[in-house]
């Protein structure tokens, strides 16, 4: 596999000289610029020219050809250099900028970069989108598409429970519940009862029926005796009838 020069994309570098950091100032960011191991300095400049030849920046508008300028500086943080293609002295092409901060050095990406990134970050956003609802999809023959999300039985663990409402019990209700437990009270009483919650229950005493005396009895067994009626008699069958003798 091929190696990659970092020049070709020059976007994703940067470079700093710690030395130069704590006496930039805008006499001096050019120079601090320029030095061979900045990657973003290009040694066929007029800047090189003037350089070796010991003359001032300012003739660099009597120069046709690739120059570097101090664009805007806000000490001590902030230069901005601009790289041009000089064709006259009234006349330059913008080829690239570069932004100093702090003494780290790095190229301003263009309009093209920029919106190419932006659309770049938006397109995988969108098929990451994708793909994960592709993910929540789910197919039968019988039951056609649906969706299965991971959170979904969970959700619905933690949901809370709604009560039914009990619905009000009826007048006839009410009456005949009533009634019965009446009944039930008639035949088994109570055997303690409460005054108080938390008192000791006190017991019932239970009321016997007074047995009739065993007289009555008697003679309420003699009445049904006497008022049966007496058997009747076996009825006597018809006399025969005898011949006559001549």
């Amino acid at each position: 596999m091929a190696s990659v020069d970092i020049r070709d994309n020059p976007l994703g570098i940067s470079w700093v000289d710690s030395g130069w950091v704590p006496i930039l100032n805008p006499g001096n960011v050019l120079d601090y610029f320029s030095e061979r191991s900045n990657p973003f300095y290009d040694r066929q400049c007029n800047n090189e020219l003037v350089k070796m030849q010991r003359l001032t920046l300012d003739h660099l508008n009597q120069m046709v050809g690739v120059e570097y300028i101090l664009l805007h500086a806000q000490e001590p943080i902030l230069y901005i250099i601009r790289k041009q293609q000089r064709q006259s002295p009234t006349q330059v092409i913008p080829l690239a900028d570069y932004y100093i901060i702090a003494g780290v050095v790095y190229q301003a990406p263009d309009l093209g970069s920029v919106i190419g990134s932006r659309v770049l970050s938006a397109v995988h956003g969108i098929q990451s989108a994708f793909d994960e609802a592709m993910s929540y999809c789910r197919y039968h023959p019988s039951k056609g598409y649906w969706w299965h999300f991971k959170d979904q039985e969970e959700r619905e663990k933690a949901k809370p429970k709604s009560k039914k409402k009990e619905e009000p019990s009826s007048l006839f209700q009410k009456q005949r519940v009533d009634a019965l437990l009446l009944d039930l009270r008639l035949k088994f009483p109570p055997i303690y009862y409460q005054p108080k919650p938390g008192e000791k229950p006190i017991p019932v005493e239970v009321k016997k029926e007074p047995e009739p005396p065993t007289e009555t009895v008697k003679q309420e067994e003699r009445e049904p005796a006497a008022k049966t009626p007496a058997p009747t008699p076996p009825s006597k069958a018809p006399p025969e009838k005898r011949p006559r003798l001549q």
